[in-house]
């Protein structure tokens, strides 16, 4: 019987090897230094594995799909860097942010240079559908950027409704996934049936997976998440939780509260934050979050059953358990 929790580590110590030697050894230190500063952060490599494993669920040599996995976690990291500034986040993975440890200008230019490498990364991949994986690609960065502008938006808007929340959740979080799962499938020659079938996977997952970040944010153990708790609600985002909660309390002082993370662009004290906290356990928002979550992710598994390898599926299916399951 398969291990799959060691076969995830094994595709994840893969790709940690791999992206030792990602980023050139040349000048200016300037550049390459944060880059390989980010890189070496850690992280649990979830979307590399996962075009790997989309690439086995189409029948292909995960050897095949490396190039392009390696692709896809460097423009994972291009939007962390850029995500942290706009963000003004001091940590990542419990290490200073780029802009933090180095400045804003390097930041920006260590970004723009990984999302030069992973193209260069991309490229490398040698399939006859390679046109279509760079076309993939270069969409999935431009749904990124589009749910990405729409999450700042929402910060200067007073009202956001959970189905635009989903929306643009499903462009910044989901559609990344969406490009692994695409990209992998492709390189492993599937159907457009399981290409189809991939991309609903990725799209559900993805939602899960966000409205899982926003309960982390604020109930996960700060040394595991690895950023100080409560991250959003001092820079006043928009989450499922916040907005949620807006729409459901009614008590006069609970609900001021909640509209001041909106009104003031972020609450600060840390008094106000686990008065919030608590807010979300006493209306039963924590519980609304997490049914949220078995939802999307029952309905992303839903879309599994289309893979006729049997090994695969199921790795995918303890992905998907894993990814429920998290705590950083």
């Amino acid at each position: 019987m398969i291990n799959y929790e060691n076969r995830y580590a094994k595709l994840k110590d893969l790709i940690n090897r791999e992206l030792e030697h990602f980023i050139p050894k040349k000048h200016p230190a300037g550049i390459y230094d944060p880059l390989r500063y980010i890189l070496a952060g850690g992280g649990k490599r979830i979307r590399p594995v996962l075009l790997i494993l989309s690439c086995e669920a189409a029948e292909g040599k995960p050897s095949h799909a490396l190039d392009a996995a390696l692709a896809v976690e460097a423009l994972h990291n291009f939007t962390l860097i850029h995500d942290d500034i706009m963000d003004n986040a001091d940590t990542r993975r419990g290490r200073e942010t780029i802009h933090k440890k180095w400045d804003k200008d390097t930041a920006i230019l260590s970004g723009d240079a990984l999302l030069g490498l992973a193209y260069e990364s991309l490229l490398k991949t040698k399939s006859s559908r390679i046109g279509k994986i760079a076309q993939f690609f270069t969409n999935g960065i431009i749904e990124v950027c589009e749910g990405q502008s729409r999450d700042k938006e929402f910060e200067f808007r007073k009202n956001v409704s959970l189905d635009e929340y989903i929306m643009m959740i499903n462009k910044k979080t989901s559609q990344l996934l969406v490009t692994c799962v695409k990209i992998g499938a492709l390189i492993g020659n599937g159907k457009s049936s399981l290409i189809d079938a991939m991309e609903n996977y990725a799209v559900n997952i993805g939602l899960a997976f966000q409205i899982q970040d926003d309960l982390l944010d604020i109930f996960a153990d700060e040394k595991k998440f690895g950023k100080k708790i409560g991250g959003d609600i001092r820079e006043g985002k928009k989450t499922y939780l916040l907005i949620k909660g807006l729409e459901t309390v009614k008590d006069k002082n609970d609900k001021a509260l909640l509209e001041s993370v909106i009104i003031k662009k972020g609450v600060k004290k840390e008094s106000d934050i686990i008065a919030i906290k608590s807010i979300y356990e006493r209306y039963g928002i924590i519980d609304s979050a997490t049914n949220e979550i078995e939802k999307y992710t029952n309905r992303a598994n839903e879309f599994l059953r289309k893979i006729n390898d049997k090994t695969s599926r199921e790795m995918l299916l303890w992905f998907s358990y894993m990814l429920l399951k998290r705590n950083m």
